[in-house]
């Protein structure tokens, strides 16, 4: 049989690692939301459950608007009225958009198929 010791009293005690808050995602890849803030809109092509960017980027955004990275951040083929560009925005800071017009965006056709009902949908080859 094997030998157990026991754990001196003296040992210290360590508390059991913390696992980060479950974020829930209010949008989904393919739904097309608006910038709650600032005039742009796009098509969510990638979810992060929490912030996953540099922290020079964060550290670039004015603090007072600075969102928590404890929430879901989303990777938009985005579109305003000067062109179009890849955003990555807090959940915080989308909101749906209404529009239901599809979006501008020249990488739109790599990642999604078609544009039905007010929502792209994901090329298999982008299917998990």
């Amino acid at each position: 049989m094997p030998r157990h010791d026991p754990i001196p009293a003296s040992a210290p005690l360590t508390a059991p690692p913390v696992a980060p808050p479950i974020a829930h995602a209010d949008f989904a890849i393919g739904e097309i939301v608006r910038h709650r803030v600032f005039d742009f809109r796009g098509v969510i092509f990638d979810v992060d459950p929490v912030f996953a960017n540099s922290e020079e980027w964060y550290q670039s955004i004015p603090e007072e608007v600075r969102p928590s990275k404890d929430q879901p951040f989303y990777h938009l083929l985005a579109e305003n009225g000067e062109g179009s560009y890849v955003a990555y925005v807090s959940q915080q800071n989308l909101v749906p958009d209404d529009n239901k017009e599809p979006v501008d965006h020249p990488a739109i056709g790599g990642i999604f198929d078609d544009y039905a009902n007010g929502r792209y949908n994901l090329r298999r080859e982008h299917k998990h």
